[in-house]
């Protein structure tokens, strides 16, 4: 691992690091923001995933994440949405897939396969470093994200529900196997056979017998995406049917923008920490 920067911020550390990722077949970038408390022992951790066309940087630049990590004292890990480099397969001019939209899936097709293993990432590799490197308490964990990483937090949560205690989200992608802006990727990543697809469905998950204790979803009224793309109806009507607690905040006049996710950024963080 290589220290890219690190910042004060509010008492703890901004950082960016970068690493030789043995499961994505490339360098990979990612951020982390250790509070102060951290002095005094480990502290727990939040992931944060990001949406289609980020990176690292996007929420750690507009995310006002760091005065509630701050006051809460919990770690922030913010990963690249993707792999990335000039020997890693893209499609450059679909926005919706390769570079910047790894939609936190695990690939079996080719030629994605050999690099975009982003759920095994996020959930094995990158964890096994942060817990290397990081005065982290891996036994407190909590997951949440926007749009895309909205979905991946969602699924990733449903699939490992005794690893994270918490899992909220903004504007989550809901039931991305049938979204336009997502079922094409899914097709590439996955192959045809659309029984694939739902394990990474965070409404097919529920409906197919997964479970988490309870759920955080603010979504923007105002939203271009809302009722194409993102649909968190079709995630409600699962989770009562399955009688998990969704708490979804229909926020007037938002849209799908980082003016949205800051306004709310503090609520989920206090969401998340009440649990951790």
């Amino acid at each position: 691992m290589e220290t890219v920067s690190t910042a004060l911020a509010f008492g703890g550390t901004q950082g960016v690091y970068t690493h030789d990722s043995t499961v994505c077949g490339c360098v990979m970038t990612f951020a982390v923001y250790v509070p102060p408390q951290a002095a005094e022992g480990p502290c727990p951790v939040l992931w944060y995933l990001s949406g289609l066309t980020c990176t690292h940087a996007n929420v750690m630049d507009k995310g006002e994440y760091r005065a509630h990590a701050a006051r809460n004292g919990v770690i922030i890990v913010c990963p690249d949405t993707s792999p990335r480099g000039d020997n890693v397969p893209d499609d450059k001019d679909n926005w919706q897939f390769g570079s910047g939209a790894g939609f936190y899936i695990d690939a079996t097709s080719e030629p994605w396969r050999k690099n975009y293993q982003m759920y095994s990432y996020i959930t094995r590799e990158l964890p096994d470093l942060i817990a290397a490197n990081f005065p982290a308490d891996m036994d407190r964990q909590g997951i949440f994200g926007h749009s895309m990483g909205g979905h991946g937090a969602l699924t990733i949560a449903l699939k490992n529900p005794d690893r994270y205690k918490s899992c909220s989200a903004f504007a989550p992608i809901v039931q991305p196997s049938t979204a336009d802006w997502s079922a094409g990727a899914f097709k590439r990543y996955l192959g045809d056979n659309e029984d694939d697809w739902a394990h990474h469905d965070a409404t097919r998950l529920i409906e197919n017998g997964a479970r988490f204790p309870e759920f955080l979803i603010d979504q923007g009224t105002a939203d271009s995406f809302l009722d194409e793309g993102l649909r968190p109806w079709l995630f409600e009507t699962a989770c009562k049917e399955a009688g998990i607690p969704l708490n979804l905040r229909m926020q007037p006049g938002y849209d799908h923008s980082y003016f949205f996710i800051s306004t709310f950024m503090g609520d989920h963080i206090d969401w998340h920490c009440k649990k951790l």
